[in-house]
């Protein structure tokens, strides 16, 4: 059996409350979803077709491809379990692997002994079956065994990614505090953007929330940007598959006629880096970028748009005193200039967005790090709303 063409049990995790957006990236690139839980979905896959999933999804952490489910109520019974796996079909003998894990069982109180009892058994059946073993190490440069272990249930997988995919590999100047890449994609998921009408992003400090529309408009993938993955180092590794993937990502781009992105920034040392980044995004072009105040941003007008603003909401940055201003300021900004438009303000601190002195249509749930924030949706008016007939009467 292969796993190359064998379909298996795939799992792909994201962080938690991205769930929906990475269900719908997954369903658009013509797979079926089997389940979805908080932090994933799961679906029929084999490792040739986790190759396109790695290059194209924009809110994945992890694509796992599971090898063997057993129960084990203590390390040893890992280590027995998996001394019976033929590793010599899919580690190369002479290779390099990593050991990941996510555990759960009252027997430990430190995964990393979970994670030496699973390098254990790994090298342990290499050096039975083949009189050699390859080599292991922390860094996630090589093959990747991923443990999942919650009480008695464990289950075993290759992490085809390496690397978590939610970091999309352009951005080599992250600035102070920045939003995580797939996290600014999910919210521009979330939003109601159509990806041709203007898309406003002040306060954009290292540029990721812009780079990451101008990418999903103009269907830019993450793997264009990288070119190392778990999956690489695997015995059976077919280099065509994954060269047959990669051209078609080039392929893919699309132009969007008329295409409008403006970010700002007041700090002129975060729009440079913001430039940089989009330049090693490919996207430079497809950016006006500007150094003023949020409220001299540029609004184009008579065309419907999005403005997306990320303010600091005093957890990590500023004091929540001095933000209350900003906060008001960004309301008041809103209502006058942004006639038309759908607001959006992604926030950590609900009490400061109170200040914002607006109703949300919407709040959607996300996280950030440890810190639970919105992305609070304001459909901006043009003018005076029209008020219907009977609410009149």
């Amino acid at each position: 059996m292969s796993i190359y063409t064998t379909a298996g049990t795939v799992t792909i995790t994201c962080h938690k409350r991205m769930m929906p957006y990475l269900e719908q990236e997954v369903k658009d690139l013509g797979f079926n979803v089997e389940e979805t839980f908080i932090t994933g979905i799961k679906l029929k896959a084999t490792v040739n077709e986790c190759i396109k999933l790695n290059l194209n999804l924009r809110c994945a952490s992890q694509v796992l491809y599971s090898l063997k489910a057993f129960e084990a109520i203590n390390a040893d019974e890992v280590y027995n379990n998996l001394c019976t796996y033929p590793w010599e079909d899919i580690l190369p003998e002479t290779g390099y692997f990593s050991i990941t894990s996510n555990v759960s069982n009252e027997s430990i109180n430190n995964s990393m002994f979970a994670n030496l009892r699973v390098k254990d058994a790994v090298i342990d059946r290499m050096r039975d079956k083949t009189g050699t073993r390859p080599s292991t190490g922390a860094a996630l440069t090589g093959a990747v065994v991923h443990l999942f272990w919650k009480n008695e249930h464990a289950e075993v997988f290759i992490d085809t990614s390496g690397d978590s995919l939610a970091r999309h590999g352009y951005r080599k100047i992250p600035g102070m505090a920045p939003m995580l890449e797939s996290l600014a994609a999910a919210t521009i998921y979330a939003s109601r953007w159509d990806r041709k009408s203007p898309f406003v992003n002040p306060m954009c400090g290292s540029g990721t929330v812009a780079i990451e529309a101008a990418m999903i408009a103009t269907n830019r993938s993450p793997g264009l940007f990288r070119t190392n993955y778990a999956f690489m180092h695997l015995k059976g590794y077919d280099e065509q598959v994954y060269i047959d993937e990669d051209a078609k990502l080039e392929q893919q781009i699309k132009e969007v006629p008329g295409l409008r992105i403006i970010a700002t920034d007041y700090s002129e040392r975060a729009i440079d880096n913001a430039r940089k980044n989009a330049v090693a995004a490919g996207v430079a072009g497809l950016i006006k970028f500007a150094v003023c105040d949020f409220a001299d941003t540029e609004i184009p007008a008579n065309v419907p748009g999005v403005f997306y603003v990320n303010p600091e909401y005093g957890e990590r940055l500023g004091e929540v005193t001095e933000l209350e201003e900003t906060y008001g300021r960004i309301g008041d900004f809103m209502k006058q200039k942004c006639g038309g438009y759908f607001g959006y303000v992604f926030t950590g601190n609900l009490e400061l967005a109170k200040k914002i002195g607006l109703k949300a249509k919407r709040r959607i749930e996300f996280y950030t790090s440890t810190i639970d924030c919105r992305l609070l949706e304001y459909e901006l008016y043009s003018g005076t709303r029209a008020v219907p007939k009977e609410a009149k009467e």
